[in-house]
């Protein structure tokens, strides 16, 4: 998770953090409900609790549309996991993922000014998870999947959509395949050339590996060879789950079989997305002026000093090394930009939307080594926030 201020440490990497200073950074909890409304004097308490908040609950039973403006319910996101994908930690269960729900919430707050309040569900069941949540829908105004292990996140996202009449979005999934189309695009414009065009191989056929191979192809890539831990996800497998055999008629265009290396061999992109390492020489085998992606937190498949060696572009998730790839750069301003355009959901071109609002902060200011925006850039969320709304009425879903 990034680090949310400008302090000169604000990139120091974990070795330079010690245990003292985490933990006492995560004592009692990361988030607090502030007052919106006074509550010093006895008319404050009549105005905000009984006996005048009758007549606002009266208003509402009658209009219940009315409860958008009286309560904070329009501008609350919750953040929910049942624990079973957090980090590269696993299945750690729901109590122990909570550390990281704080964290989302509060970057919310800070990047976007949203509200929001981690719910973690001590089921792994998809049916009572989507349950759980139409039952809670009161309560909120959008949802924001987090931590889900695939691939029962793609069912529980896509039964939450259809349930719901509110923004929902997976942010392991979309969250990243925003932001790695958007350092795709800005990767290829520092070199001069399209997407369209390029060989990208995507090392992962997880959550973020499916969403970010459907952001790819949307956005006009037309070669797209993706690798799981059996080798290249390809039609003739038999052994592939619904999610990659349907991928599989979508990808692999070259008809390509084997492994990393095969896949590799005068590719142009490599998109980690895994916990598997990639050998030096696969990397060494690639075109000429490749752009490699190691995406893998806190240790990339292959460590960017020695992708470099081969690579033109290099870019990671972690923030002390350039063109950090960091989920901040989109999901607070694509929820705000739903909920500001009341978009009932979250759609491709709303996603496609946000990627460019990403890459137009810097376009003026790229390089190798800045590909995207920091994730601190003041200036990334407003600009998301906007062309998602943008997209979303054009598309007639606000």
């Amino acid at each position: 998770m990034s680090p949310v201020t400008d302090a000169p440490n604000a990139t120091a990497s974990l070795s330079e953090i010690t245990n003292d200073e985490i933990f006492a950074g995560h004592l009692g909890g990361k988030l607090s409900v502030e007052l919106s409304a006074p509550l010093e004097t006895q008319r404050d308490l009549s105005i905000a609790y009984t006996p005048g908040v009758a007549q606002v609950s009266r208003a509402i039973a009658e209009d219940e549309a009315l409860a958008k403006r009286y309560t904070w319910t329009d501008r609350l996101v919750v953040v929910v996991s049942d624990g079973t994908a957090v980090l590269g930690l696993g299945d750690i269960g729901p109590r122990a993922s909570l550390p990281v729900m704080e964290g989302k919430a509060a970057l919310f707050k800070k990047f976007a000014g949203l509200d929001s309040i981690p719910i973690v569900l001590d089921t792994k069941d998809v049916d009572e998870i989507v349950e759980t949540l139409i039952r809670l829908r009161p309560s909120f105004g959008a949802v924001n999947l987090e931590d889900i292990s695939a691939p029962r996140c793609f069912e529980i996202e896509r039964r939450v959509i259809e349930a719901l009449d509110c923004p929902v979005m997976h942010d392991d999934q979309h969250g990243t395949a925003i932001v790695v189309l958007a350092a795709l695009n800005g990767a290829a414009k520092v070199q001069g050339r399209g997407i369209e065009g390029l060989k990208v191989v995507v090392s992962g056929a997880g959550a973020a590996g499916v969403a970010c191979t459907n952001i790819l192809l949307a956005a006009g890539v037309r070669d797209v060879t993706v690798l799981d831990s059996k080798g290249i996800v390809g039609a003739e497998r038999g052994d592939l789950n619904e999610v990659k055999a349907e991928l599989a008629t979508r990808t692999n265009p070259r008809g390509l079989t084997g492994g990393a290396a095969e896949a590799l061999a005068g590719a142009d992109v490599f998109l980690g997305l895994s916990a598997g390492l990639i050998a030096e020489e696969l990397i060494a085998s690639m075109a000429p002026e490749a752009i490699v992606f190691a995406m893998s937190n806190p240790d990339p498949e292959i460590h960017p000093e020695v992708a470099r060696r081969y690579a033109a572009i290099v870019a990671t998730g972690r923030s002390d090394f350039p063109n950090q790839i960091n989920n901040v750069l989109a999901f607070p301003g694509v929820f705000k930009g739903a909920l500001d355009a009341g978009a009932r959901r979250i759609t491709e071109g709303m996603k496609i939307a946000a990627a460019d609002a990403i890459l137009s902060v810097v376009a003026d200011e790229l390089g190798p080594d800045k590909i995207v925006p920091s994730p601190l850039d003041p200036r990334v969320a407003p600009a998301v926030a906007e062309a998602v709304a943008a997209a979303a009425r054009a598309e007639g879903v606000a």
